[in-house]
C-alpha cells in the first residue's frame, strides 16, 4: 500500500502510542485519553500556526472598515494582522475581534488598509512537514502530561528538534526568502540621508 499524507487520526494514534495506549478508529471515539490527545493536538496546531509561516500567511490583503462604525473586524481564523511594509500611516494591533490603530488611539479607520494576515487552518490542510512537527511536539506534551517520564521526554524531545529543523528547511525552500526580507536590512536601504544612492 502506498504511503499517503498524515491524517489527524494518524497523528492522534501516534500520540497515543507514546504512552502505550491502543489506537482509535474514529475521531468520534469517546475514550478519555483520545479526547485529551485531540485537545493537545489542536492546542499545538494553534501554537505553531500562530508563529506565521509561508503556508499560512497572506500578504497584500485589503481590509475595509464597516460602513456604519468604521471598525475593521478580524475573523476568528486570523491569529495575526500586521501592516504591509509600504503602509506607514497606521500602527495596528488586534484587540478582541477588531483592529486598533495605536497612532491615533482609535478603533475607527477612515479607509481601506493593506495588511499581512496569519491564519489558522485545519490539520489536514497543513504541509506534511508541519504536520510532522505538530504531531511530534503534541506527542511529547501528551506524554509529559499523562506519564511524565524523563526518559521518554528526552527521546521525544530529540524527535521534536529534528522535526522542527525539517520544517524550517521546508519554510526556507518554499518561502524564497532573501536578505531583503529582513526589516533591519530594509530599514538600511530606505532610510533618509545624504549618503543615499538614487
Amino acid at each position: 500500500m502506498p504511503l499517503s499524507k498524515t491524517t489527524k487520526i494518524q497523528a492522534i494514534n501516534t500520540m497515543l502510542s507514546t504512552v502505550g495506549e491502543p489506537p482509535i478508529n474514529s475521531l468520534a471515539a469517546q475514550r478519555a485519553d483520545a479526547l485529551i490527545a485531540q485537545n493537545i493536538l489542536d492546542e499545538v496546531c494553534r501554537e505553531v500556526l500562530s508563529y506565521g509561516w509561508q503556508f499560512n500567511t497572506d500578504e497584500g490583503v485589503y481590509l475595509t472598515p464597516d460602513s456604519n462604525t468604521g471598525f475593521i473586524y478580524v475573523p476568528d481564523t486570523v491569529v495575526r494582522v500586521d501592516m504591509d511594509r509600504a503602509e506607514l500611516e497606521y500602527d495596528i494591533v488586534v484587540r478582541g475581534n477588531r483592529l486598533y490603530n495605536r497612532k491615533n488611539n482609535s478603533y475607527v479607520f477612515s479607509g481601506q488598509i493593506k495588511v499581512v494576515q496569519v491564519y489558522l487552518m485545519d490539520f489536514d490542510e497543513m504541509p506534511e512537514t508541519a504536520k510532522r512537527y505538530v504531531t511530534v511536539r503534541a506527542a511529547r506534551i501528551f506524554q509529559d502530561r499523562m506519564v511524565g517520564s524523563e526518559k521518554h521526554h528526552a527521546f521525544t524531545l530529540r524527535d521534536e528538534v529534528a522535526a522542527l529543523a525539517t520544517m524550517n528547511e521546508y519554510e526556507n525552500e518554499v518561502g524564497d526568502y532573501t536578505i531583503f526580507d529582513s526589516p533591519d536590512v530594509m530599514r538600511t536601504f530606505i532610510r533618509q540621508g545624504s549618503y543615499r544612492v538614487y
